[in-house]
This record gives structure tokens, sequence and C-alpha cells, in this order.
């Protein structure tokens, strides 16, 4: 039984740790929250008093964690991952970061002969607690082999797309689609809802047509019942969308659309709206319409 420390154990992490202990995994967790170890040891699981503990006792360690800067002070901190690693052990990151950050860890992991990889997920909570995220990995072809097993219980969709810092340059990709593709959705539904169409009937059409997309079968019904319960919160993608602008302009590419939403994000963040979930789009379409919400 391979044993698995899991650092960061939120809306993503929390059920993504379970799932490993359900496949058979000896996890042991750790959260700066300690209430939300509460799922995993109830799975099973064990929860640790810090991040020394986790990585001594671990195999293989995976992070899901916030940012950048959480990913910098758990890997590279003083009493961080790294300092307690083994030679030749596997460090897993899945948080969403820069993909500077992920090339500046596994660096870093490398002196000290540890196996890093970069593998951010795409699914939100329902991919999480489903176990059917999309993982894109960057790293070694043969450390991404021997995470292979473990990833593809947390995830239907598991693909090595290069070396380290790939994924997360592949993961900025998936938030700029997603996030104009959520802004699309949300300007239909308003656009439906001006002309009195029946949405629930609308919106079950398109996705059966070339218009047909995940977020039309994932969050279409929140949006319409002005349910945003965060599945993915407004902070998070406005964090993300940061890093996909930011690593378009190091690279001289012009994203004009996905600009513009990353603006229509950090507005709904302005406006203090920052932890419903992205799909909260549709209330700034709404605003902009001159139309009032619900």
């Amino acid at each position: 039984m391979t044993s698995v420390g899991f650092i960061g154990l939120g809306i993503m992490g929390g059920p993504m740790a379970v799932n490993l202990v359900k496949a058979g995994y000896d996890v042991i967790g750790y959260d700066v929250s300690p209430a939300r170890g509460a799922a995993l040891t109830q799975a099973g699981g064990q929860v640790a008093t810090g991040i020394a503990e986790v990585v001594q006792k671990a195999e293989i360690v995976v992070t899901m964690v916030r940012d950048s800067a959480d990913v910098e002070a758990v890997a590279l901190g003083e009493e961080g991952i790294l300092a307690n690693a083994r030679p030749g052990q596997l460090y897993v990151d899945m948080s969403s970061i820069s993909p500077k950050t992920a090339r500046e860890v596994a660096e870093a992991g490398k002196v000290l002969s540890v196996r890093v990889l970069d593998a951010p997920v795409s699914g939100g909570e329902a991919g999480a607690v489903e176990g059917s995220l999309s993982i894109m990995v960057g790293g070694d072809a043969e450390d991404f082999e021997a995470a292979r097993p473990l990833l593809e219980v947390v995830g239907a969709t598991v693909v090595h797309v290069g070396p380290h810092g790939a994924g997360q340059t592949v993961k900025a990709a998936n938030q700029l689609i997603v996030a104009g593709t959520i802004e699309l959705v949300a300007e239909a539904i308003v656009f439906l809802e001006a002309y009195g169409v029946d949405t629930e009937a609308a919106v079950r059409v398109l996705a059966g047509g070339l218009a047909g997309n995940r977020i039309l079968d994932r969050k279409a019904a929140g949006m319409l019942a002005r349910r945003f319960e965060p599945g993915f919160r407004i902070d998070l993608h406005h964090k993300d969308m940061g890093i996909v602008t930011s690593a378009a302009r190091e690279a001289g590419v012009v994203i004009p659309l996905g600009s513009a939403v990353a603006q229509l994000i950090a507005a709904l963040k302005a406006q203090g709206d920052g932890g419903l979930d992205h799909s909260a789009l549709l209330k700034l379409v709404e605003q902009l319409s001159g139309r009032s919400a619900g």
C-alpha cells in the first residue's frame, strides 16, 4: 500500500484525498485549517500536525494549495517539503500556479534529487468528488509514469504534456477557455431571458448542438437559478487570469477576448463577489445590461 502525503484539503484537495483512501492508498493529510481534515479522517485517512510529518511518513507528496506564493512557502520554506524530503522522493504539485514558479520548484527539487511534477487539474469540485478530473502533467516522462497510478485515481483524463512548467502552461490555457465560455453562456442567458424564451428548453437544445460545452452541462442550471455556491471561486479564477495574461505578454501573444474577460472577472471581485462561483459572471452581464438579478 503506497503512502501518500496530501497537503491542502480544501474544496478540491479534500475529496481528492478521500478518493485516494477509497482506492487503497495510505493517506496522511495536512491543512492549515484543521477542520478540513474531518472528511479524510472519516474516510480512514490520517491528519498530520505539520508539513514535516507528512513528508517524512509518505512515499509520494501531493500539494493542492491556492497560488504560487503558497506553493513556494509549502515547498521551499525552511520547514517545507524539500527541506524534509528524501532523495528520490516524488513530489506532485496539483495547484494552479505560474509556469515560472513550477520550473523554479522543479529546479530546487533537482538539486536535492527530489522528483517534481506539476500536475494542475480541471473539472472543479464535481470533478474532484467524482474522480473525473482532467490532469495536465509537466516533468520527466519516467516520473510521470511513476505518478500515473495515483493520478488515474483522481482523474479520468491524465496526460503528460511536456517538461517542467508545461502542465501549468496548459492549465493557463484551460482557464482562458473556461472564463471565455462562462462569459458567453452568461451573455446568452441574459439575451434569451430578455426575449422571454423558455431558458431551460433553450439550454437543452443548445447543449445538443455545436454550441454544446461543459459549462452548459455543469453550470447553466445553477446560473438560471442564480445559485452561485462556489465550486470554483471568482477569487481563484481572477488569480488564474492574472497568470495567463502575464504569460501571454511574456510570450508576445495577444489575447484580446481573454483580456476582456479577465477585466470582467476583476470587476466582479472588486464588487465583493470573489467568494462566489465563477459562473457569477452572469451577475455582471445583468448589471451591464441594466437588468435586475433573479
